[in-house]
């Protein structure tokens, strides 16, 4: 009797599954805790059978997992009560040029108001030094407790110090050993045992075509600097995807976006989002502002184009793919007709389009249904957003083996075409690394070439109806001969 996907699942990554349950989704979405976060704890009380006890798991998050309304509470324990306090939570650890201390913060609790409030003692610093003076914030268990005496060694200038440190680094991602499960799927089952992974339930798709356009939602997560531009109606589950699965990306919702925010601050002189996650997704970006339209747009251009931004004296990298995501109604889902009027005006501009290298056409997306909820054995969603953040380094290696790119081919259109096929590869064959690895070579056809070429092409034929200069052609790159 043939295995199903849930089965192979359970066998072949063993203590990386996880039973998925509609109703977990309830309970830790009133919880208020992101899905990487809840296959961890799911996985922590969940008996041979994937179940679990709602009552226990309830308590443990609140207890372990504080929000922003328990900060006071705990606050209260350190200072009045004297006890030291243990929680996982997000932490951000900066250097003081002026003392070299390390001072902390907590973003998801709104900690601190003044820098100085927030110490780390230089031991945890000496210890955890790689994650937490990495670029980003990183996830952890702390323990923090108040010193009335603070930095200055003063009465009356009281701090709260963090005194200990484990990183929250549940699974040892071994990239090969996921590498070589994937032999055991069909190309079927494994776009399946994706779906399962990032919670969706396949079974609530009518065909492979809404399957693989969900899926590429997730090439920012797996390639580096891939810029897409989605367009969808309400429920298709955009920000979802952009917020719950992974901790290296970033959303933004609506609002005001400063160049500051996005690429480096130079009062407070730290890097922006940019340089800080994998991904950078806007949404809703039709009600997103900028305070000097030219100054974004012209730092935009440089960094989509290179990966590169300057400010002031300043250059930095990075290496996040943005993501634009709106919404547009029914009448204007044709990539025939000029959809970038949907954008803000800082992007209605032809030179700023091209530099996107792929467009999504989410109406292909079936709005959120209960049966699209992930039910079964699947990947847990921590593991996999730790699978997807290691496939990044470098392009796909078979690649060049695989595409034959003509001479008079547009860079950007090439640049685009390579970088979503990659992506695609790294998300349907991850175990190929030279050409003799396809054992079918219409699949990568299929699954990677048509997919990216369609992607850009939308791209190319919306900056021609934006641009008449602008041809509507694409370049013609297609497989080499075997």
């Amino acid at each position: 009797m043939a295995m199903s996907v849930h089965d192979k699942v359970k066998t072949h990554f063993q203590d990386m599954a996880v039973y998925k349950d509609p109703a977990h989704h309830r309970l830790f979405s009133s919880l208020s805790i992101p899905s990487y976060l809840r296959d961890w704890v799911v996985m922590r009380f969940a008996d041979e059978n994937g179940k679990i006890d709602a009552i226990k798991v309830e308590e443990y998050v609140r207890n372990s997992i504080p929000s922003k309304k328990d900060w006071e509470l705990l606050k209260s324990r350190m200072i009045k009560d004297g006890q030291r306090v243990r929680f996982l939570a997000k932490v951000r650890v900066e250097l003081d040029v002026r003392t070299g201390q390390g001072m902390f913060s907590l973003p998801d609790l709104g900690f601190p108001n003044r820098k100085a409030e927030a110490i780390v003692e230089n031991k945890v610093l000496h210890q955890h030094r790689e994650e937490l003076l990495s670029e980003s914030e990183t996830w952890g268990v702390i323990e923090c407790e108040w010193n009335s005496y603070g930095l200055n060694g003063k009465e009356g200038s009281g701090a709260i110090y963090l005194v200990n440190f484990t990183p929250f680094k549940p699974y040892k991602v071994d990239l090969e050993y996921y590498q070589e499960v994937r032999k055991e799927f069909t190309l079927d089952e494994w776009i399946d045992m994706l779906l399962l992974a990032v919670d969706y339930n396949p079974f609530g798709f009518s065909d492979v075509r809404q399957k693989v356009t969900l899926l590429s939602r997730l090439l920012p997560f797996v390639e580096k600097r891939v810029n897409l531009i989605e367009l969808a109606p309400k429920g298709t589950g955009k920000s979802y995807m952009m917020s719950q699965l992974s901790k290296y990306g970033w959303l933004v919702s609506g609002g005001s976006v400063s160049r500051a925010r996005l690429f480096y601050d130079i009062s407070r002189k730290t890097p922006g989002l940019v340089s800080r996650y994998d991904y950078v997704a806007l949404d809703e970006v039709q009600t997103i502002t900028f305070p000097d339209v030219e100054e974004i747009r012209g730092a935009l251009k440089g960094y989509l184009e290179s990966g590169e931004y300057r400010v002031g004296d300043y250059r930095g990298i990075g290496d996040a793919g943005l993501v634009l995501m709106g919404n547009i109604l029914e009448e204007k889902m044709s990539e025939n007709l000029n959809m970038f009027t949907e954008l803000p005006p800082a992007f209605q501009e032809s030179a700023l389009i091209d530099r996107f290298h792929g467009f999504i056409k989410g109406w292909n997306i079936p709005r959120m249904r209960e049966n699209m909820k992930a039910e079964g054995w699947a990947l847990n969603v921590e593991y996999f957003s730790e699978i997807m953040h290691s496939l990044r380094s470098g392009l796909a290696s078979s690649l060049n083996d695989l595409l034959e790119i003509p001479k008079s081919s547009d860079t950007r259109d090439t640049i685009a075409i390579k970088r979503l096929c990659s992506g695609l590869m790294k998300l349907f064959f991850p175990h190929v690394k030279s050409a003799d690895d396809l054992d079918d070579r219409e699949e990568f056809r299929t699954y990677c070439l048509e997919p990216a070429m369609q992607m850009r092409g939308i791209i190319r034929h919306q900056l021609h109806l934006v641009d008449s200069e602008y041809s509507d052609t694409l370049p013609d790159i297609r497989m080499r001969d075997s």
